[in-house]
């Protein structure tokens, strides 16, 4: 792992993501995109009712079927400090099948988008290590790989907001170990 690269593109705090002035924050939505529990419902709720609207245009027009795993879709933030809401859908975890790269496709097309739309900050929530289940560690380890590979092509200051401080204790540990 790059430290270097950490110290400098990358932060890590404990949060509510609802709350941080960057230019894009990425919601860990679920397929329908109407919104739901824990980060997707803070979301909806701060961002107000304009942005339920958002994205049932974008269910009507490009996911009738709901966002794939490890997609994304980009909103506006309406009411949040945020510009850009970006939506993308975790895996859930299952032992029997590696669904690594989907959880990497959330960060890697997350930061895609984010460029794309000339956006200079990002901010993440903790993606499928909640009722998606997916092990913390395991998640954490994802994460640094793809920052580590995606950061080259995307010029981005990144933030990781977890809503506790053990989780951000744990993720600091990992990269420390990795340095």
């Amino acid at each position: 792992m790059d430290k270097d690269l950490f110290n400098r593109r990358v932060s890590v705090i404990t949060g509510d993501i609802t709350r941080l002035e960057v230019d894009a924050i990425v919601n860990a939505a679920n397929h329908s995109l109407m919104g739901g529990g824990g980060v997707d419902g803070a979301i909806h709720r701060a961002a107000g009712s304009e942005l339920k609207q958002a994205c049932q245009r974008l269910r009507d027009t490009d996911w009738p079927d709901g966002l794939p795993d490890g997609e994304v879709a980009l909103t506006d933030g309406f009411n949040l400090p945020a510009r850009y809401v970006i939506h993308t859908v975790g895996p859930v975890y299952a032992k029997t099948k590696d669904k690594s790269h989907l959880l990497a496709n959330c960060y890697r097309n997350a930061l895609a988008l984010a460029d794309k739309h000339d956006c200079r900050s990002i901010a993440f929530p903790a993606i499928s290590t909640g009722v998606y289940g997916y092990p913390f560690d395991e998640a954490a380890h994802i994460v640094i790989d793809t920052l580590e590979e995606a950061l080259d092509a995307h010029d981005l200051q990144v933030t990781l907001c977890f809503f506790s401080d053990r989780d951000q204790q744990a993720f600091e540990a990992i990269a420390e170990q990795r340095a």
